[in-house]
């Protein structure tokens, strides 16, 4: 679950880098500042992700980077999909874990 979810949020952070440099011409300073510390803090989630609570925070980034929409409008799209994406890392990576634990208590009872 933490290798998904570190993926999602660092690609999220490089999506974000690239939509600060598409908000540089149209918007206020403002903008740039937000944008930067969201990717940032996505960025730095990434390695949190050790701890339960990275993951909480991290679920709250998700409708910080939506919110970038209103200074790039089609982050209201790409948001969506990130956190569509971070969602299913969760799940998949639940489900993961659940068959590596199966696995790990099978071979102990083997070995």
């Amino acid at each position: 679950m933490r290798v998904l979810g570190a993926s999602v949020l660092v690609m999220e952070s490089l999506a974000l880098g690239f939509a600060i440099l598409l908000a540089t011409k149209d918007q206020s300073t403002s903008a740039i500042i937000y944008g930067s510390i969201i990717s940032f803090l996505l960025f730095i989630t990434a390695g949190l992700l050790k701890r339960r609570s990275a993951f909480y925070l991290a679920s709250i980034l998700q409708i910080f980077m939506i919110s970038f929409g209103f200074f790039v409008p089609s982050f209201f799209f790409i948001g969506m999909i990130f956190a569509g994406l971070w969602v299913a890392a969760i799940i998949v990576g639940r489900k993961g874990e659940a068959a590596r634990a199966a696995f790990m208590a099978q071979a102990q009872e083997k070995g």
